[in-house]
């Protein structure tokens, strides 16, 4: 089911500067049972972001039943966009805004199910993230860099590509953050440059802190991660993950991944 400023729709006016521009911010999140997954952590980052590009953000509780209204039965996924709305040819934003919300879902993909392995493959991506602080850490919808990086292997058996920005500091995946395990202690790229900053990612960092596990933001790079003792990826549709092969490199489980998949789940919404 889609829903277009909260009416069923199936499209949105050819000027709308998302389309164009890639102007806007989205989240995708996780639903059960018509319900969303960490809803309070969601809609603070939809709205985060929103107003780092100074768009305004739907009315909680109205996006909350759009939602709702659209999720699956069972689980499933759901995608919230928000763009500038329409506009006249030209980068200027309009200076009356009237923003597109876009609510859609999808079932949930077969990696992401219950049963779908834990431990998977990954490997390095060629392309390299543009820095630009303006808009590091936002799920914004200009990622045509992602577009590239994934078009560069079509293996099933790859499950996910790492990237590094232009300077050769890791940034994360494709479609995820990454967290790597050393001599006790955890740490996570640095996304104040570029990246996204998803939400498995703050929920991570908050809980490790409540259990007083050291867990740090640095600048890693690619040496780093293979000198790990456990490297790991997680985002809201697939929790965690253990990489256990990354190009030639393979690790053995340190311990790390179940610790990090329950601590996602220590807060309840």
């Amino acid at each position: 089911m889609i829903l277009v400023n909260g009416l069923p729709a199936e499209t949105v006016n050819v000027l709308d500067r998302g389309l164009a521009y890639g102007d806007g911010v989205f989240r995708t999140l996780r639903t059960h049972a018509g319900q969303p997954l960490w809803w309070r952590d969601q809609y603070a980052k939809l709205a985060a972001d929103a107003a780092a590009l100074a768009l305004a953000c739907p009315d909680e509780a109205g996006l909350l039943a759009e939602v709702c209204q659209v999720a699956e039965a069972g689980q499933g996924v759901v995608k919230i966009m928000l763009t500038r709305g329409a506009g006249a040819r030209g980068y200027a934003p309009p200076a009356a805004q009237a923003c597109t919300r876009i609510v859609l879902s999808t079932p949930l993909p077969p990696h992401a199910r219950p049963d779908a392995a834990v431990d998977v493959t990954a490997r390095w991506c060629t392309l390299r993230l543009a820095r630009q602080p303006r808009l590091a850490g936002i799920k914004h919808l200009n990622r045509l860099e992602n577009v590239l990086a994934r078009a560069e292997w079509n293996d099933p058996e790859i499950f996910e590509g790492l990237l590094c920005d232009d300077s050769g500091a890791v940034i994360g995946g494709v479609m995820s953050n990454l967290l790597i395990a050393k001599a006790g202690e955890l740490f996570t790229p640095d996304l104040s440059q570029s990246g996204v900053a998803g939400v498995a990612r703050a929920r991570l960092l908050r809980a490790l802190a409540r259990r007083g596990i050291p867990a740090h933001i640095a600048c890693l790079s690619p040496d780093a991660i293979l000198a790990a003792d456990e490297v790991m990826i997680c985002n809201s549709i697939i929790g965690v993950r253990r990489v256990a092969r990354l190009d030639d490199a393979t690790w053995s489980p340190a311990g790390w991944t179940d610790t990090l998949k329950t601590a996602l789940d220590d807060e309840v919404d």
